[in-house]
C-alpha cells in the first residue's frame, strides 16, 4: 500500500474540506487547512475537532492535535505532498485557489480539486504544472464514505494518478478512476436521479418520503435522492444541473420546483428546510 504524504494541505474548511482533513488526520498525516478569514478558520477547526471526537467515541485512536493546523496563512501549504482544493463550486474561485497553492508547492507535489462536476481540464488551464493536477471527488460524509472518484485529466501524469489512487487506498477507501467529462460518473448519474425525483414531487406522483423509501428499500440506496439533495444543498444541485444541461443537453434541465425552492431559500439541511425539515446545526 502506498504511504500517505507526511503533510497534507486542504484549501477550505467547510463541510467537505473539514471531512477531507478529518480523514487524512485519522490516517496519520499532518494536515494544514487554509481558510479565508479568522472566523472561518475557527469554525473549521471546531468542525474538524468535533468530527475527530466523534470518531474517538466510536473506538478510533485519537490523533495528536498538534498534527492539525487551521490557518489563514497560505504558506502553511508549503512542504505538503498533496493539496486538495475544497472551495465552493465556482470555477474562477477554484482557479485562483489552485494557482495560489501551486506557487507554494514543490515540483513533485500533487494538487487536486474536490469538484463534483467542473472540468478538471478547464481548471488545469490556470496551472503551470497540469501534469501534477487531477480530481479527487470525495463524498459526504467523507469519513464514512468508502468512495473517492479520481478524475484523470488530459494532462494528468501517470505518476500523479498512480500516487493518488494509492493514497486513497491508504485512507481505507476505494478509488474509481474516470476520464474528465462533465459530471464525471457519480454526479452525472446521481444528479439525473435527483432531478427525476424532484419532477415526481412536482407532478404529485408521490411524497418525498415515499419516493426516498422506494429507493432505499427497493434498491438498497443508503439514502433517498430527495434527502440526499437536502444534504448536498438544493442550490448546489441547481448549479450542477445547469452546468450539465449546458454541457450535455436538456435531459439535465432543472425542474421548475427546484428553481422555486432555491429562490425561496429552501436549500436543504444547511437552511433547515428543503424537501424535509432539519434541526439547526452547530456552527
Amino acid at each position: 500500500m502506498t504511504a500517505l504524504p507526511q503533510r497534507i494541505g486542504v484549501i477550505g474548511g467547510g463541510r467537505m474540506g473539514a471531512g477531507i482533513a478529518h480523514a487524512f488526520l485519522m490516517a496519520g498525516a499532518t494536515v494544514a487547512v487554509v481558510e479565508q478569514n479568522a472566523t472561518a478558520a475557527a469554525q473549521a477547526r471546531d468542525r474538524i475537532l468535533d468530527a475527530v471526537a466523534g470518531s474517538v467515541e466510536r473506538g478510533a485512536v485519537a490523533p495528536d492535535p498538534e498534527r492539525l493546523l487551521v490557518t489563514v496563512t497560505w504558506e502553511a501549504l508549503s512542504g505538503a505532498g498533496l493539496v486538495v482544493e475544497a472551495v465552493p463550486e465556482l470555477a474562477d474561485l477554484k482557479r485562483e485557489a489552485l494557482r495560489r497553492a501551486e506557487d507554494l508547492l514543490e515540483p513533485d507535489a500533487v494538487l487536486a480539486t474536490n469538484t463534483s462536476s467542473l472540468s478538471v481540464d478547464a481548471l488545469a488551464e490556470a496551472l503551470e504544472r497540469p501534469g501534477a493536477f487531477l480530481g479527487m471527488h470525495f463524498f459526504n460524509p467523507v469519513p464514512a464514505s468508502a468512495l473517492v472518484e479520481v478524475v484523470d485529466g488530459t494532462a494528468t501524469s501517470p505518476n500523479a494518478l498512480q500516487a493518488v489512487t494509492g493514497w486513497v487506498r491508504a485512507l481505507g477507501k476505494t478509488a474509481v478512476v474516470v476520464r474528465d467529462s462533465p459530471g464525471f460518473a457519480s454526479s452525472r448519474l446521481g444528479v439525473l436521479l435527483g432531478l427525476e425525483a424532484i419532477r415526481m414531487v412536482e407532478e404529485g406522483v408521490a411524497t418525498p418520503e415515499d419516493i426516498d423509501a422506494a429507493m432505499t428499500l427497493g434498491y438498497k440506496h443508503p439514502v433517498g435522492p430527495l434527502r440526499l439533495t437536502d444534504i448536498v444543498g438544493l442550490d448546489v444541485r441547481l448549479d450542477i444541473a445547469e452546468y450539465l444541461a449546458r454541457e450535455l443537453g436538456p435531459r439535465f434541465e432543472p425542474p421548475a420546483l427546484l428553481r422555486s425552492m432555491v429562490a425561496e431559500g429552501m436549500l436543504g439541511r444547511k437552511a433547515g428546510r428543503g424537501f424535509y425539515l432539519w434541526p439547526s446545526e452547530p456552527r
